[in-house]
């Protein structure tokens, strides 16, 4: 097996890192998804989950609130219209201001999701990283070690049945 070249340099390459591990955290997530049967790509919960904690939102509030550009959240948020989960409304005082609200069925879509899949995306993280410990790099690490070991997925499966 080759030398992991980003994890050899540490802090060096620590926002290389990161991303790595956050697309095999996301992945992961993803089958999660897939297996429950939800209807959704991981990457586009936090803005349905964002509307469904603030109420509806432009888009400017939606990229600030999730820490992403606005043609991110726009083409997301199409996806999501067109899914029939968001609806944008104009608002009232400002007419060229289209606020994203959840439709019907994307609020019983994050019911659903509050219930049955996102305890169990939570516990199955919270599992992978409560024993680790050290440095920051020191517990990357790990956290590569254990996904390596027993991933996401996997994790989630033996945690069944353990939620709330």
């Amino acid at each position: 097996m080759p030398e992991d070249i980003v994890r050899a340099l540490g802090y060096l390459c620590l926002g290389t890192r990161l991303r790595r591990i956050g697309e095999q955290v996301q992945a992961e997530t993803q089958r999660i998804m897939e297996r429950m049967d939800a209807p959704l790509q991981a990457g586009q919960y936090p803005l349905l989950a964002a509307i469904d904690r603030v109420g509806p939102l432009s888009v400017g509030e939606l990229a600030e609130t999730l820490g992403i550009t606005q043609p991110g959240v726009t083409r997301m948020a199409g996806l999501l219209a067109e899914a029939g989960y968001l609806t944008a409304r104009k608002e009232t005082g400002d007419q060229r201001i289209r606020r994203l609200a959840l439709t019907e069925e994307g609020q019983a879509l994050i019911a659903r999701s509050k219930q049955d899949i996102w305890p169990l995306i939570e516990a199955a993280v919270r599992n992978v990283c409560e024993p680790l410990g050290g440095s920051l790099i020191d517990q990357l690490d790990q956290l590569e070690d254990a996904l390596a070991e027993a991933p996401l997925d996997r994790r989630a499966r033996a945690l069944e049945g353990q939620q709330p």
